[in-house]
């Protein structure tokens, strides 16, 4: 208890030393502002001008460099997708400035290229699980087209286009894509792509929707695509279960955020042949094909008034979503462009480190020299990620790497040790190289640690990028042992 009493008599008196000190502080300035504001005032007013600005000129640096070294800066990497409408200039500024840093824009490009050609044009496309009866239905449309049916299912492994026409004469394109739901992912994707530059999409189904199709359906949605909801095969079921699965199908739009119609709901039977047996009188089975005939009224009177409601907005809700997936493959592009600079910049800053440690000629040096090149490292990639933070961020970042550097040092060396062993013709491993080796190999194991931080995040957290680093450290260590190993011995060599 008396201690405790002396801590806070303490600290009383320390608080009111601060107080003396600060007040007589305070009255020392003011006196000798003061004092200087006179003798300026009585002197020339090119002199009290000229001491004015130098002191603004004083204060806007010390604000700018305590802004600089205190204050996290952080530039959006310019991927994903932004919550309101890309327009045309916003993705063609995007793609300039990728295009100029050395992205390879050409996927993008093509995306716009292709909305371009199809401006003048309205695509429907047929979208829908495997053997749903896409290309049945295409047929039942345009009977002159080569449709290829297969009554095994899946028939549609490519993008194809049928011309059709509607009531008032215009010209319109029907895509019928590959189903979704197969053993091939690419053809999913395939499908996907096309629904997204079409104008509007019939998704084709012959039941109630699976999972797989409600997750389909929530994906074209959120592009703001146009949607008719095609039930397939309907005449499987009376008119009452009709009914009832037409009214199951806009609820399952509504729970997943949807809206439609209930005329963009539709009941349809796209016909084509089936396989019947009859019986004859003396009881013999004789098998033959008849032709169903296509029941498809309802479907060619809902898109011929979606398109009279919607063809005003059509053109603009297609741009939209292709913008999107051309800023989608932007940020694929943008991705693979940072990795592969990344890899870059490591490689490069492991070099040093390699070299720097070899050239260390007294105790000490090579604390110098790694921590040089590490912050240049954690510069260039931070630079390369589009963050900037402060110079604070990276001396912490490297500060808790470094205290888990040591923890993980005699492991670096052990594995440099086997894997210079593995290199036939070099004598006794030299401790010097073994080092190096074991440097490198820690500066390989921090980059691809802050590259892992970078990317998820956007921004530099020193104390997860230094607990990636520890958590990673031994798998880095041995997948990079050989590779640092020989990049040791080349610069050994040269």
């Amino acid at each position: 208890m008396k201690l405790d009493r002396f801590i806070r008599v303490a600290i009383a008196v320390v608080i009111l030393l601060v107080f003396i000190v600060a007040t007589g502080a305070l009255l020392f300035i003011s006196e000798a502002a003061l004092n200087v504001w006179d003798r300026l005032k009585a002197g020339p007013p090119v002199l009290l001008y000229a001491y004015v600005g130098i002191m603004v000129l004083l204060a806007v640096t010390a604000v700018w460099l305590i802004w600089r070294l205190v204050i996290r800066r952080k530039i959006a990497p310019q991927k994903g997708f932004r919550s309101e409408p890309l327009s045309q200039a916003d993705i063609e500024a995007r793609l300039h400035e990728a295009e100029a840093a050395g992205v390879d824009v050409s996927d993008a490009q093509a995306e716009l290229k292709e909305l371009a050609a199809r401006k003048d044009t309205v695509h429907l496309c047929f979208f829908g699980e495997v053997s749903s009866g896409k290309s049945s239905l295409i047929k039942a449309l345009v009977p002159e087209a080569n449709v290829v049916v297969d009554v095994v299912g899946g028939s549609t492994d490519d993008v194809r286009h049928y011309r059709w026409r509607d009531d008032s004469g215009a010209e319109i394109l029907l895509t019928d894509v590959p189903g979704t739901g197969g053993h091939e992912d690419r053809l999913t994707h395939l499908a996907v792509e096309e629904a997204t530059r079409a104008n509007v999409v019939l998704y084709v189904c012959d039941s109630d929707l699976t999972r797989p199709e409600v997750a389909s359906i929530r994906s074209l949605l959120e592009f703001d695509k146009p949607l008719v909801i095609v039930l397939n095969k309907a005449d499987r079921y009376s008119a009452e279960e009709q009914a009832t699965l037409m009214q199951t199908l806009l609820e399952r739009v509504d729970d997943i955020g949807g809206q439609l119609n209930r005329d963009h709901v539709v009941a349809v039977s796209a016909g084509g042949e089936i396989d019947v047996i009859e019986r004859g009188n003396d009881g013999g089975e004789t098998s033959m094909r008849r032709t169903r005939p296509a029941d498809i009224g309802v479907l060619v009177v809902a898109i011929n008034r979606l398109l009279t409601e919607e063809g005003a907005s059509l053109d603009l809700r297609r741009e939209r979503a292709v913008f999107r997936m051309a800023a989608a493959r932007l940020a694929e592009a943008e991705g693979e462009y940072r990795l592969q600079r990344s890899e870059q910049v490591i490689r490069s800053s492991t070099r040093k480190a390699i070299i720097g440690a070899m050239a260390a000629i007294s105790p000490g040096t090579d604390i110098l020299i790694q921590g040089y090149i590490g912050t240049a490292m954690t510069q260039q990639l931070c630079k390369l990620y589009g963050a900037a933070p402060r110079d604070l961020d990276i001396e912490e970042f490297l500060s808790l790497s470094q205290s888990r550097v040591g923890r993980a040092l005699p492991l670096s060396l052990a594995v440099a040790g086997n894997g210079l062993k593995a290199f036939p013709g070099i004598g006794t491993v030299a401790g010097g190289l073994v080092h190096a080796v074991a440097y490198g190999l820690i500066f390989d194991a921090l980059g691809r640690s802050l590259v892992l931080t970078l990317s998820r995040h956007g921004e530099l957290l020193p104390d997860v990028a230094a607990r990636e680093f520890e958590e990673g450290i031994s798998e880095h260590l041995e997948a990079g042992v050989r590779r640092i190993a020989k990049m040791a011995l080349a610069e050994k060599a040269d």
